[in-house]
């Protein structure tokens, strides 16, 4: 009990309701949107080009509005845009139960993508605020750990309402971030926080931000390599499952329980994994990492039964142990202390890779097939390595000084 007390009071009590939020709002939102597809050819008369732009938008707004909602927390602070981005989901999900046409679904969802892009840059920037530099790659594992426990519950409810009641989901989504968001009120009304740098951040415009920004080669070569990682990694949720489905006699059901066995490892080996990790560079870790998640692709493309899909699937997820957190750390030592929620609204823009993965890879399967399309993939994966190398150099050549190593 007193080993649990004092790993508690490691980190400040809002970093907690962050991360109990993210476990209960990712977890809603997973029970929703994975079925937003469904739920809009069933009740609506619209082509899959239609529905397509409709869930797709979300992530498109994203990219562009991460950079914006993350300079916004610099200079008028985290809480307004925190606890605006929030009712603004809430009223998204709230929105979808009353929804009649095609135009409004997308409305919402452009404007669920933009509310999300804000509040994820800016909530990781104040978990930086509010803990020392030392226990940070703990804290991003804990909140990688945070969004994956609500990413394996959520889709399992939402199986079950998509076939009951969908409006109900939507619902039940839009209460729990109203919720998240009544609490996050008190408690950031409640605690006083002190963040270094405030003074700077209301002097700094959006112009010097961008420009400052745009001239950080380190930054730049971290959000490429990270961008072709998510390429990679985006195939898992878009052509893996058209592949299984294919190629294997039972792919369907195959490809839930990678999901699930995913899952479980970033459960339960995220923070162990992590605590390894901070023994070695951010660049080592991060190389490591390229490599698992290449290695499980170059597998997916020979995947003949249950064994090979299994054996490919934990390699990924190796490698999405130790690149997402460590990406997350490495903006962080990037980012001067009064551009912290504006490097990690820059970040946002990796989010290009999950736009463009699932269109490349679905080209790539439609003229060749899931052998060939997991091979190129995996290589434009493995160049993130070249890109992460040259962050390090340009980082480190900026920071003599101080010897900071990625």
């Amino acid at each position: 009990m007193l080993k649990i007390k004092n790993y508690i009071s490691q980190f400040h009590p809002i970093v907690w309701v962050l991360l109990i939020g993210t476990v209960l709002s990712r977890g809603s939102a997973f029970m929703t949107l994975p079925f937003l597809s469904i739920y809009l050819s069933r009740t609506m008369d619209l082509s899959p080009i239609i529905i397509g732009l409709t869930v797709g938008i979300s992530p498109l707004m994203g990219t562009v509005g991460g950079f914006i909602g993350g300079h916004l927390s610099d200079r008028f602070g985290r809480k307004p845009v925190m606890l605006i981005s929030l009712f603004a989901v809430a009223f998204v999900y709230y929105g979808f139960t009353v929804a009649g046409g095609q135009g409004w679904f997308i409305l919402l969802n452009a404007i669920n993508g933009l509310s999300n892009s804000f509040f994820e840059p800016t909530s990781q920037a104040l978990m930086a605020d509010l803990t020392d530099k030392e226990r940070r790659m703990k804290v991003y594992s804990l909140r990688y750990t945070a969004m994956n426990i609500g990413a394996s519950v959520g889709p399992l409810i939402g199986a079950y309402l998509a076939t009951t009641s969908a409006k109900l989901s939507f619902a039940i989504t839009g209460t729990t971030y109203l919720f998240y968001a009544l609490v996050l009120v008190y408690f950031l009304n409640k605690l006083v926080i002190q963040t270094q740098g405030q003074q700077i951040k209301k002097n700094v415009s959006f112009a010097d931000a961008f420009r400052i920004i745009r001239t950080d080669k380190a930054l730049k070569y971290l959000i490429i390599g990270i961008t072709l990682i998510n390429i990679g990694y985006a195939q898992i949720d878009s052509n893996l499952p058209q592949v299984l489905e294919g190629k294997l006699e039972n792919g369907v059901v195959i490809f839930s329980s990678l999901l699930t066995i995913n899952a479980i490892m970033v459960v339960f080996l995220q923070m162990p994994i992590s605590h390894l990790a901070e023994k070695f560079r951010l660049m080592q870790v991060m190389f490591v990492g390229s490599f698992f998640m290449a290695a499980g692709l170059i597998s997916f493309s020979f995947v003949n039964g249950w064994i090979t899909a299994v054996i490919a699937m934990v390699l990924v997820t190796f490698g999405e142990i130790l690149i997402f957190p460590s990406n997350s750390l490495m903006i962080d030592q990037l980012a001067p202390e009064h551009l912290r929620g504006t490097y990690f609204g820059a970040g946002q823009f990796r989010k290009i890779g999950n736009f463009l993965g699932p269109i490349f890879g679905g080209f790539l399967l439609t003229h060749f097939q899931g052998q060939i399309m997991f091979l190129v993939i995996a290589i434009i994966t493995l160049f993130s390595i070249i890109f992460f190398l040259s962050g390090n150099r340009s980082f480190v050549k900026m920071n003599k000084v101080n010897h900071k190593v990625l």
